[in-house]
């Protein structure tokens, strides 16, 4: 059986439809980790513990309140522990826990899908937005007029 194939057959096992969404755990575990900040703080902890500041620095572009949600979400699910230290003033540590540590091999394969694909994901907005930008123009087919009239 083919890599696609089995992956389609593991997929035919958890509902898609509305009616069974609260019950799907795929749904359920993937609005975690697919939001736009817990993927970054799982590689960032990857790494090695960081304090708050770190991780902000690491991930520069968010916002210290989403930065304290995405933790305490990340916390609530068990891929991350919390370690205060008792020093004046105290200080905290982040740290992937053991079911944050079991996620690092899949979320290793889709970054590195990721980085391979890049290029194609780009090329295919900018021919689908009919803007080449960094597509040279021989690779963006001509619109068709069935395309042109839907615009």
């Amino acid at each position: 059986m083919s890599n696609a194939s089995s992956a389609i057959e593991r997929f035919s096992r958890y509902p898609l439809g509305e009616s069974q969404s609260v019950h799907c755990p795929v749904r359920d575990v993937l609005d975690r980790i697919g939001d736009k900040w817990s993927m970054l703080m799982i590689m960032a902890l990857a790494m090695r513990p960081h304090r708050f500041s770190e991780l902000h620095r690491a991930v520069h572009d968010i916002s210290k309140r989403m930065l304290t949600q995405t933790l305490r979400d990340l916390e609530r699910d068990g891929l991350i522990t919390r370690h205060v230290f008792p020093t004046k003033p105290p200080s905290v540590e982040y740290r992937l826990a053991p079911l944050g540590l079991s996620l690092l091999d899949p979320m290793a394969s889709l970054v590195e899908w990721a980085d391979r694909c890049h290029g194609d994901i780009h090329a295919a907005r900018a021919r689908f937005d009919g803007t080449p930008g960094d597509v040279p123009r021989q690779a963006v087919p001509a619109r068709s007029k069935v395309h042109k009239k839907m615009a």
